[in-house]
């Protein structure tokens, strides 16, 4: 029967991401024979108030097997959904929330929650003969979104060889795209090409950005300098720098520790430290400045810097709409990071994204530091019409595969495209 988007049958499997651990693939079969899939990514930086991944701990892979997720799909979430219409998102949804039952989806597995989710939106996709991002558009315009490129890892993505956990690009200057690509390549092989003849470089991070070997936190935010101006290209005019600080990692009873520059800071000291840097660097974006309970911290950095440059919460917000609207109504913040398996499901990721919308914050689409070849989080960047997109750096097939994506959409929209650009990036308008 053409165009029936029931469903008929969910499969699920175990697959590998890109640290070569088990991840969980879901995908949904309909009446009319349409089929969806999606995989899982896994964070190695996580919010304590985000969804659960549901893993084995047992001697296998470390403890970090999926058969428990798989067994969660195939024994309680596909019953649940058979007969159900892929294209009736929310009502997907809302039944595996309420068949979890626990507030972070701990029992049946955020892992297994947001494969689900996602494959049913391919799904839905396919039985309509549109492409994704098309689909969630639902008729209204779409724009590419402005990439944010990891140059240098750090934190938890380089075995934390330095205490920040990214240093990124963003091509400022780019009028498409594609254009965006081509910038970041050349920033990207210039920082790799300095690194290499001073010795700094110890290779490759979790998400493909260059594991550095910095004595300090500092000394990467001048050798990003130094590589913008390698590739021909002017700092803060062309190409901006955005830093994930994911303070969480090094904070601990009130204090932030940074090993690698062999200091200890209260959050004032922090905050300071950061706007002196915005003061004295191309900066113009900062996601996680300060830990994930510290709201009085991220309150002073926005009020300090806010005006000027982007302050992005992640572990702070985790996709939660409730914590966007009580971030916004102190002052805390004024951009979302927004990643679908954080939440674990793709109504409860979009109520986070609108929240962010309803106030004026900026919307930052991102992938996870354990990826796989899945594209879904370029199509709702698209489909939604998100600010920017994150998906880690200029290297690794895990996260080609997804900025690849956007070139082949953007070609796809032909004369209708329209890139999203400089004024996508929150504070720079206020220059």
């Amino acid at each position: 029967m053409a165009n029936d988007a029931t469903i008929r049958d969910i499969l699920c499997r175990r697959v590998w991401d890109s640290r070569g651990r088990p991840t969980v693939e879901a995908e949904l079969v309909l009446a009319d024979g349409a089929r969806g899939r999606a995989i899982a990514p896994a964070g190695a930086s996580r919010g304590k108030r985000e969804a659960i991944e549901l893993r084995d701990h047992d001697a296998a892979f470390g403890g970090q097997g999926v058969s428990k997720a798989l067994a969660a799909i195939r024994d309680e979430i596909r019953p649940a959904l058979l007969g159900l219409r892929a294209d009736d998102q929310a009502i997907i949804d809302a039944r595996v929330i309420e068949l979890d039952g626990t507030p972070q989806k701990a029992r049946l597995g955020g892992n297994a929650l947001i494969a689900v989710s996602m494959a049913a939106a391919h799904a839905a996709a396919t039985s309509a003969g549109l492409p994704l991002w098309r689909y969630l558009a639902q008729g209204k315009p779409v724009q590419l979104p402005m990439p944010m490129v990891q140059l240098f890892g750090g934190g938890a993505h380089a075995g934390n060889r330095i205490d920040l956990q990214d240093f990124l690009v963003i091509p400022l200057g780019a009028h498409s795209f594609d254009e965006a690509m081509a910038m970041v390549a050349e920033v990207y092989r210039a920082g790799g090409a300095l690194m290499s003849e001073l010795g700094l470089l110890a290779g490759v991070a979790d998400e493909g950005g260059w594991w550095p070997a910095f004595s300090s936190n500092e000394e990467a935010l001048d050798r990003a300098v130094q590589a913008i101006e390698r590739a021909k290209f002017r700092p803060g005019v062309d190409v901006g720098i955005a830093i994930d600080v994911a303070a969480s990692q090094f904070y601990d009873n009130g204090r932030y520790r940074l090993a690698t520059d062999r200091e200890e800071l209260s959050t004032e000291a922090l905050v300071d430290r950061l706007a002196e840097w915005c003061g004295r660097y191309p900066i113009v974006s900062i996601e996680d400045p300060v830990a994930e309970d510290d709201d009085e911290g991220m309150r002073l950095i926005t009020a300090r810097v806010g005006d000027r440059v982007q302050i992005i919460g992640d572990d702070y917000l985790v996709t939660s709409a409730a914590r966007v609207n009580a971030a916004a109504a102190t002052g805390a913040c004024n951009a979302a990071l927004i990643k679908p398996n954080q939440v674990g499901t793709l109504t409860e990721t979009r109520a986070a994204f609108d929240a962010a919308r309803a106030v004026n914050w900026k919307t930052v689409i991102s992938a996870r530091s354990g990826e796989s070849e899945d594209v879904t989080i370029v199509h709702l960047a698209v489909g939604w019409q998100a600010d920017q997109l994150k998906v880690g750096s200029f290297a690794r097939s895990e996260r080609m595969a997804k900025w690849n994506e956007g070139i082949r959409i953007e070609e796809a929209l032909g004369a209708q495209t329209q890139f999203a650009g400089r004024r996508a990036v929150g504070g720079l308008r206020k220059l």
